[in-house]
């Protein structure tokens, strides 16, 4: 495996490997820390990015390398240089590359024509770290992922794909409650539910929050509005989405112990009431530490070597 472009890259053993590297590499932060010694990674964001960009530099450098973070207008990429091109030439500098964008075929593009590892740091589809993150946070709570009751509320973007495969993996039962004409994309739902039958898991989708959330462990959403969204698509989100916002009303619902996770920043009092994420079911901010320990694990995983074959 060179590259992690989406969670479902992953088996489930590859999985709980990356996971067993992130509880160790929070618990000793310097274990690894010859790694990249005397070497660079370079971070390309054409999107704004904190917990990305400040986790995966701190990953690296806690790794013994040097962070090269770069965005568009730093390289020839935003004066006509293909990918192919800039791929090839970075793979002869620096030992991976993280980038955070817009477009899958553009990481898949330069993955593709690169000879080093490549993370995919959050583009439209997909956002991988995160995913790790998350079962990270549901590990360090419950112990124990296998048959787990989680829901999703809110809009199937990019965060809800990645939660749905790495779901599947780990035979998570999720469930995601999303408005009509927010879902995930068929083709990722349909893979991650193939996904879920194969490793013990289920993945069901609804229209109704609180069927979602009934007795689960974690109750998870997203910003309604991501970056790029058009001015004018605004207002008929925030109209379509308002009956999902998680309230205290809403996590009523969920099991006692149950959990609030949101891969941050969030809108208070929009997709989810401050009450929740300033409350002491929030575990907000463990999720958000968590995105530093995962990052230094899978470049430990890739660049390591330390993955099993399947």
């Amino acid at each position: 495996m060179k590259d992690f472009l989406r969670t479902a890259d992953l088996s489930p053993r590859q999985l709980g490997e990356v996971l067993a590297l992130s509880h160790r590499l929070k618990a000793e932060p310097n274990a690894e820390n010859s790694l990249l010694a005397g070497e660079t990674v370079v971070l390309y964001f054409t999107k704004p990015s904190t917990r990305t960009k400040l986790s995966t530099e701190t990953a690296v450098a806690r790794l013994g390398g040097t962070p090269v973070s770069v965005v568009p207008s730093e390289l020839q990429l935003g004066r006509g240089e293909t990918i192919e091109d800039t791929a090839r030439v970075i793979s002869r500098y620096a030992r991976a590359f993280v980038i955070r964008t817009y477009s899958d075929d553009d990481v898949r593009r330069f993955a593709a024509a690169a000879s080093i590892p490549v993370i995919n740091a959050l583009t439209d589809q997909h956002h991988p770290l995160q995913s790790l993150a998350d079962l990270m946070t549901l590990e360090q709570r419950f112990g124990k992922l296998a048959g787990l009751p989680v829901a999703y509320v809110g809009d199937g973007n990019n965060v809800a794909n990645s939660l749905m495969e790495a779901a599947g993996l780990a035979g998570l039962q999720l469930r995601l409650a999303t408005p009509p004409g927010y879902a995930p994309e068929a083709e990722i739902v349909s893979h991650a539910q193939r996904l879920a039958t194969a490793y013990g898991g289920e993945i069901t989708l609804t229209t109704d929050p609180a069927e979602a959330v009934k007795g689960a462990k974690a109750v998870y959403t997203d910003v309604w509005v991501s970056m790029g969204t058009p001015e004018a698509e605004r207002e008929a989100r925030l109209a379509a989405l308002q009956p999902y916002q998680v309230d205290q009303a809403l996590m009523a619902e969920a099991a006692s112990d149950a959990i609030f996770l949101h891969c941050l920043p969030c809108h208070r009092d929009e997709e989810v009431s401050a009450a929740v994420v300033d409350g002491p079911q929030s575990a907000v901010f463990d999720q958000a530490e968590n995105r530093l320990h995962t990052a230094a694990a899978m470049l430990v995983a890739l660049i390591g070597n330390r993955l099993s074959a399947v």
